[in-house]
């Protein structure tokens, strides 16, 4: 039963990773930026969820606000910061989005408040007995749920629409792309406002699980949605899930049976150098 337990804790927390490292797979696919002020959005994801749900009691409600007005400020991010910088070296656009993430840490600090916030009337708590010994709380099962549905309609949009070719294209070649008269600005937008909405929907999640979100709540998803990416191969969304869930899974079960020699983040570092030494392109990248 501790093992049934243990997998499925790590399932949960690889669903919340793989909603957050999905965007940041996205935007590097696209542009071969690291998006680093991605976790910005995610904590503003769980700020929001937080102050809507609150105010109007409403969890749903929260959880749509967040997906449209996080995916805004994301193209804003995109049109304000990365634009103009896309002529330039990758790494000008790195050094500018670590300042994003740690200018947004201040921000949220100084309108919100350094202690965080927390629901008033926390939604979805309690939970089933499916059977002798394993306990599912709702929470949880709406993590994997919500992240199951997502995702799913992510693929489907990318295989399958008119929208997700033009984008594939994009990302394949721009030029050719932009040759057969896609509308590649659009596409950027596009990226960026559904990987800003995955991290908005893992931030509002995580305040639900932990009733609790704060101004540095996205400092460790940060880096190990970098180690995930690079794990999964950098710009493989398939890569992506897989390593999100291997990570979840595997510091789950390190809590219990190595947690007194590493901590459960630096697991994450441990598995990429493991990994990275016998494949140094990642799990599904290519050489």
């Amino acid at each position: 039963m501790l093992y049934l337990e243990l997998l499925f804790q790590g399932i949960v927390q690889g669903s919340i990773y793989a909603l957050i490292a999905l965007g940041l797979t996205l935007v590097y696919g696209l542009l071969r930026i690291l998006h680093v002020a991605h976790a910005a959005l995610f904590t503003l994801g769980g700020y929001i969820g937080v102050i809507v749900t609150n105010a109007s009691g409403s969890f749903v409600l929260a959880v749509a606000v967040a997906i449209f007005f996080v995916g805004l400020v994301g193209v804003a991010v995109y049109k304000l910061a990365y634009e103009p910088l896309l002529d330039k070296p990758p790494y000008i656009a790195l050094i500018a989005s670590i300042a994003l993430f740690i200018a947004a840490e201040e921000v949220f600090r100084i309108i919100f408040g350094p202690y965080g916030l927390s629901y008033i009337d926390p939604p979805l708590q309690g939970g089933l007995e499916l059977f002798s010994g394993f306990y599912l709380k709702y929470g949880e099962a709406l993590v994997i749920g919500l992240s199951v549905i997502m995702l799913s309609l992510l693929g489907w949009l990318s295989a399958y629409t008119r929208l997700g070719v033009s984008w594939r294209a994009t990302v394949t070649d721009p030029d050719i792309a932009r040759a057969f008269g896609i509308n590649t600005q659009n596409v950027r937008y596009l990226n960026f406002f559904i990987g800003s909405a995955l991290a908005a929907v893992a931030g509002v999640l995580v305040a639900l699980l932990n009733n609790l979100v704060e101004p540095t709540m996205g400092s460790v998803p940060s880096y190990k949605a970098l180690a995930i990416i690079v794990l999964g191969g950098l710009g493989s969304v398939r890569g992506t899930l897989i390593a999100s869930l291997a990570l979840g899974i595997i510091e789950s079960f390190g809590t219990i049976y190595i947690g007194h020699l590493l901590d459960r983040d630096a697991l994450a570092f441990g598995f990429l150098i493991i990994v990275l030494m016998f494949r140094p392109q990642g799990l599904l990248g290519t050489k």
